[in-house]
């Protein structure tokens, strides 16, 4: 055996050792000196690359080139593209597109603009909008970071409700800029979806451009997770046999996600919540730097309970956590009141590991996709967009998130519905039509509805 093989063969070693499953190996190049190889490596998971990578590095007459793996080949030039509906074949298709044509469907909506919504894209279009400041688990990375995310968003946007939606991620964190922006870019998007903006300027700018425009304006970190959550808990508390109006909940992490879902839960009657953030159990005899928090103090929490979360759990029937990994315990849950329900929704590590209390817990739920009960947004946003873009919405109110909520947790039937499955997949194709027709209804019902569709019409 020669040195050359010896050098791959101890390269083989370190990438299985490192945990790599070597399927494939083709020669691109060999000479006397050196030979360059193309390996295909599966691993079971993504923080083995780096390891694999790292151990390889330290091989003495072993160089790597270049790694890709299938994510990033799959992100090269972005994901989403643009295509004409109708293709230009000829003149004669030029001139109606384009130049002299056209000119007559401008004059048309000059003189009426409601005629954009059915002579140009606004119609079925939605701008999913950045300015990357808190962009899933990774924080402030900027705009330029968080394109990938809002390309994704526009592709479940198409794939799972046939809107188009496209990504505009921001180069400013200046509320008052990006109000402005929105707003002078609104006349293109039949709605806005606003995405991955940190707390609390998110609160305000969603609520200025829902006063300011009238077309929808959904912050989906804020109201996708609560609509969600909502029908998790639905579904969990016909398990556990309780009624909503008489639970008590514990939420951790009150910002925009927590404020969110306890809004959500006591329009659906839920009596006793109480929030609790780094400062403990929120108070209304206390003054936080936090206006929202203040607002969340005086509208929370009736008995006025303080403390540790450890304290304020105590005979809870719910906890729902939206905050860090590992702060729950399982001395908290024994101390819950009987057949607890824990949302444990903190990514990419829960507030508590499921398996610590599946022995003592009611219904368990997270926000991975790697455990049962996974409490994803993709469940409401293209169902909502779908149904306010087809009634022609002016806003997504709290009566159009109630029924999408309800709508998402009629998809399990009674006969299906158990403590590993209170909410359906994403690909559940029943989803986004049930959502659709709720929020429909739920528009034409609160008079925020432009336009009736066939099917709602009596």
């Amino acid at each position: 055996m020669d040195t050359e093989e010896i050098k791959f063969g101890r390269v083989v070693t370190a990438i299985s050792e490192s945990g790599g499953d070597v399927i494939a190996i083709d020669v691109i190049q060999t000479d006397r000196q050196i030979t360059v190889r193309d390996l295909t490596v599966t691993v079971s998971e993504t923080t083995q690359i780096n390891e694999i990578i790292d151990r390889v590095k330290l091989l003495k007459g072993a160089k790597i080139i270049h790694v890709s793996d299938r994510t990033f080949l799959l992100h090269l030039g972005g994901k989403i593209e643009m295509q004409p509906k109708t293709p230009i074949k000829n003149r004669e298709d030029l001139s109606r597109v384009y130049t002299p044509e056209v000119a007559r469907i401008c004059s048309a909506i000059h003189e009426d603009e409601k005629k954009a919504h059915t002579l140009t894209i606004k119609k079925n279009t939605v701008a999913v909008i950045s300015d990357g400041s808190a962009v899933l688990g990774l924080g402030n990375i900027g705009p330029h970071a968080a394109m990938p995310v809002m390309e994704g968003k526009a592709m479940l946007f198409k794939q799972l409700a046939e809107v188009d939606a496209f990504p505009i991620c921001l180069d400013t964190q200046d509320t008052e800029e990006i109000i402005s922006i929105v707003k002078a870019l609104s006349p293109t998007f039949g709605g806005i979806n606003l995405e991955d903006i940190s707390s609390p300027r998110c609160f305000e700018i969603e609520s200025r451009l829902n006063e300011e425009l009238d077309i929808p304006v959904f912050h989906d970190d804020q109201h996708g997770t609560a609509i969600v959550l909502y029908a998790a808990l639905i579904s969990a508390l016909k398990i556990v046999k309780k009624s909503i109006n008489e639970i008590k909940v514990v939420i951790t992490g009150i910002g925009a996600a927590g404020i969110a879902c306890s809004k959500i839960l006591m329009a659906a009657g839920v009596k006793e919540i109480i929030g609790v953030d780094r400062e403990g159990a929120l108070v209304n005899s206390q003054s936080y730097n936090n206006e929202m928090w203040n607002w969340y103090a005086d509208n929370t929490n009736p008995n006025q309970l303080s403390g540790s979360l450890s304290d304020v759990i105590k005979d809870a029937d719910v906890f729902i956590g939206l905050s860090a990994g590992g702060i729950l315990k399982r001395k908290d849950v024994e101390n819950m009141a009987a057949d607890p329900i824990v949302f444990a929704m903190a990514n990419p590590t829960p507030e508590i590991d499921p398996k610590e209390i599946e022995d003592i817990v009611g219904v368990m739920a997270t926000g991975r996709s790697d455990y049962p009960n996974q409490i994803n947004n993709v469940l409401s946003f293209p169902g909502i967009f779908r149904g306010a873009l087809d009634c022609r919405a002016t806003e997504v109110n709290e009566e159009m998130k109630l029924a999408a909520a309800e709508a998402i947790a009629s998809v399990i039937s009674e006969e299906e519905r158990n403590s590993y499955y209170i909410i359906p997949s994403v690909f559940n194709q029943k989803v986004v039509e049930k959502v659709r027709s709720n929020v429909i209804e739920a528009a034409i019902n609160t008079n925020v509805a432009r336009k009736i569709p066939k099917q709602f019409r009596k």
